[in-house]
């Protein structure tokens, strides 16, 4: 796929839900860049959620989808 064409065609057939996710997905690679000081706070926050995945403290994906879900619908 790499003419507009054939992503419009492509996106066309895509179910609602989709969408959405593809234009959100579009919308975060526009927006600018992080600042030095939500850049910190997203690096501790990773780091904390590696902690918990190796603690066995992990959330089962399909939560983190439903919750994801609910998040991209607001």
């Amino acid at each position: 796929m790499s003419t507009l064409a054939e992503i419009q065609e492509a996106v066309a057939m895509l179910s609602a839900e989709d969408k959405k996710a593809l234009s959100l997905w579009l919308g975060s690679q526009t927006d600018p860049e992080l600042g030095p000081e939500d850049e910190e706070r997203l690096l501790r926050s990773l780091d904390e959620a590696i902690r918990d995945i190796d603690a066995g403290q992990g959330v089962p994906i399909e939560n983190v989808r439903t919750l994801v879900r609910s998040w991209a619908a607001k």
